[in-house]
């Protein structure tokens, strides 16, 4: 978790965990107590671009302050943020299909929507850790 390579990454192998899981817990949250009733969708170039190429492209967006990692994390830490956020899917399989959450870029992402944004997410995060580990681009 502390492996660092900064032509991949400022930031080391346990931050990108610790985003990844903090992603999924705050996301879950959120949609836990949205009103399904409010949800709305308009049409999201970007949104549809991501989700049809199950990609995001590197360095062209910033983390929402709330799920950016504080300070530095040990094994144990990691570990116990692995498993909330095993939690919080757990919770977020139970939810409504139209409880929601607003992403900053993509808009409101209803509740297989999220789903699927979470893995590309996840997918994100795990392909940058495999080119830090390896050391390529």
């Amino acid at each position: 978790f502390e492996l660092t390579n900064s032509r991949i990454s400022s930031v080391n192998v346990g931050w990108h965990i610790e985003h990844a899981c903090l992603v999924i817990i705050k996301i879950t949250e959120t949609i836990k107590q949205s009103d399904a009733e409010k949800f709305s969708s308009k049409f999201n170039f970007k949104k549809h671009f991501v989700f049809f190429t199950g990609k995001i492209p590197r360095g062209r967006a910033k983390a929402p302050n709330v799920v950016i990692p504080k300070g530095d994390s040990d094994e144990q830490h990691l570990m116990m943020s692995i498993e909330s956020a095993k939690d919080a899917i757990q919770v977020l399989n139970k939810c409504v299909k139209n409880q929601f959450f607003q992403h900053p870029i993509f808009g409101n992402l209803n509740q297989p929507q999220t789903f699927h944004f979470l893995a590309i997410h996840t997918t994100h995060h795990l392909k940058i850790i495999e080119d830090i580990v390896n050391g390529t681009h």
